[in-house]
């Protein structure tokens, strides 16, 4: 369940992102990065393989930390997909120019077919990871005149599977955007007094602000520090009313939904895939379960396998008895 903070307003947007990802610790990570856009517009980077405190420590000793006073920026703690939990394959993810970064939860599954494409046409990658074809995609729309907004409204409609992206670019400071395709996982905006955040949880939000919006599949929102605005893939104007949430544990971790159990119901597709992540190889077509204990030829002497389940999980066993 990979981690998705973002902030556009007056503070230093680094503390912002930190603190998010620290809040977004209990989904789990093998990596972290955070992209911060200077005053300049030039955009500084760092990213890591290892736990948030290996981040920190790699800011602190920067050369260019006393440069880390912007006030937009972009985080993510990852669980590795495609390629190996390292620094290369760390979010965030830039495109050739290093001017378009991008933050990515979720599997775009024509990955192969559209690096092929994009490497074709001059596109240079320096990681493993699908994730990198969305901001090379970004960058030929904007190459072509688009907006921010509009290039990844474009790169929405490229892509397949379910994905949810945060971008932003050196070229349109102050400017955030994020696309939730599909059950990605999900994706609240935090409306605050001259500021905006953006958030995979409720819990990297609340300390900031307890007025939410939430993106549903095909949905785009765009971001600066004064207002949110929202369209679909279509380009079409969406008119969304913030929520206010209650600050209270039960409430934050509920979310949107009316009860836990209508919560757990729709994020079955995200725990899945979470479930998968870091053991499918799909471009090798190889599951890989490094500490499961039985041998191909154990498996295949398996007479009998027993599913144990309770309340609702007992449902799920027996539809999984006729599966097996």
């Amino acid at each position: 369940m990979c981690g998705i903070i973002a902030y556009t307003g007056p503070k230093k947007a680094i503390n912002v992102l930190l603190g998010g990802l620290e809040s977004l610790e209990y989904r789990g990570y093998d990596s972290a990065g955070v992209s911060v856009l200077e005053h300049g517009n030039r955009i500084f980077t760092y990213r890591s393989a290892g736990k948030l405190k290996t981040l920190r420590t790699l800011i602190q000793n920067a050369k260019s930390r006393s440069q880390l006073s912007g006030s937009t920026g972009i985080g993510h703690t990852r669980w590795a997909t495609h390629g190996s939990p390292n620094d290369k394959n760390a979010h965030p993810h830039c495109d050739c120019s290093g001017e378009i970064v991008v933050v990515h939860n979720g599997i775009v599954e024509n990955f192969s077919e559209l690096r092929e494409l994009l490497t074709s046409q001059g596109h240079k990658f320096t990681s493993e990871t699908d994730s990198e074809t969305i901001p090379h995609l970004i960058e030929q729309f904007s190459q072509r005149g688009d907006s921010l907004e509009e290039a990844v409204r474009k790169t929405a409609v490229k892509i397949k599977g379910s994905n949810a992206v945060v971008a932003m670019s050196q070229a349109e400071p102050g400017k955030i955007v994020a696309l939730r395709l599909g059950n990605a996982g999900g994706i609240a905006i935090g409306h605050g007094k001259g500021e905006m955040f953006v958030a995979s949880d409720l819990p990297a939000l609340i300390p900031n602000t307890t007025t939410i919006s939430y993106l549903e599949g095909g949905e785009i929102a765009i971001l600066d520090e004064n207002s949110a605005t929202f369209m679909n893939l279509e380009g079409e104007s969406i008119l969304k009313d913030p929520n206010k949430i209650e600050y209270d544990p039960i409430s934050i971790t509920r979310g949107n939904y009316p009860h836990f159990m209508l919560k757990e119901i729709n994020e079955q597709p995200e725990a899945i895939m979470s479930s998968l992540r870091g053991r499918l190889n799909l471009e090798k077509g190889i599951v890989a379960l490094e500490q499961f204990p039985l041998s191909q030829k154990d498996i295949i002497a398996l007479k009998k396998v027993v599913i144990v389940g309770m309340g609702t999980s007992l449902h799920a066993a027996m539809v999984a008895r006729y599966w097996i």
